[in-house]
């Protein structure tokens, strides 16, 4: 647990990219995805660089890293823009990715990996921080809003379609009346730090039960009191 915490707590805006000059720069350079059949994009959202790694926004980023970890896989640099890691996860082939992009560009980066792996709409996961929800709660579900969050409002513009599946990990509202964007760009408390362990291998393995056992599944299990 203290190993994950003191790997997971160290410490704008850029945009999009096949054969011609509109298509993604990792088909232009002829790099081509491995064949896999019923594979999983699984993208945990976050702002890169170490100065942002603590942040309550970036706990996408420490669920991708708790999963891949899992899968024995280290993350390597894609031309989508993206840390990739390509996994098993229980079994089921997944890509584990994290944009390189800022937040509210998040939807280039997933767009382009969707394409590049072949990965129906159907099987894109997001793994986000859910304001609405409280520390340490997870909420999944298919579709929806954005519900004011940059990234999930960029993904679903970039998909063309809001119905891919989301992991929502709650980080708790804002205390009195701080900006909420203030908010999730500060690191967890050191309170919630002391828990923060659990609530991603958590929603860690949430993800794995959607992959292996469907959306329903997961839901009976992990909307229950943690």
């Amino acid at each position: 647990m203290r190993a994950l915490l003191r790997r997971i707590l160290p410490g704008g805006v850029p945009p999009s990219s096949g054969a011609s000059a509109d298509a993604p720069a990792e088909e232009r350079s002829g790099e081509v995805a491995p064949v896999e059949t019923e594979r999983w994009l699984v993208v945990g959202l976050g702002n890169p660089g170490p100065s942002y790694a603590g942040n309550r926004h970036n706990i996408g980023f420490m669920v991708a890293d708790a999963l891949a970890e899992r899968g024995g896989q280290r993350f390597k640099s894609h031309k989508a823009r993206a840390e990739v890691a390509e996994a098993r996860i229980q079994g089921v082939p997944a890509v584990v990715a994290k944009p390189r992009s800022f937040m509210n560009l998040s939807g280039g980066p997933v767009a382009a990996l969707s394409r590049f792996y072949k990965v129906p709409l159907e099987r894109v996961l997001v793994i986000h921080d859910e304001l609405d929800v409280p520390f340490g709660t997870l909420r999944l579900k298919r579709g929806g809003g954005a519900g004011g969050h940059n990234g999930l409002r960029s993904i679903s513009a970039s998909l063309s379609d809001p119905g891919y599946l989301r992991v929502r990990v709650g980080v708790g509202r804002p205390p009195g009346r701080m900006d909420a964007a203030a908010y999730v760009l500060k690191d967890f408390s050191s309170t919630e730090r002391k828990d923060l362990g659990v609530v991603v291998e958590r929603a860690a393995d949430a993800v794995e039960t959607v992959l292996t056992d469907g959306l329903e599944k997961a839901q009976n299990i992990y909307h229950t009191a943690a």
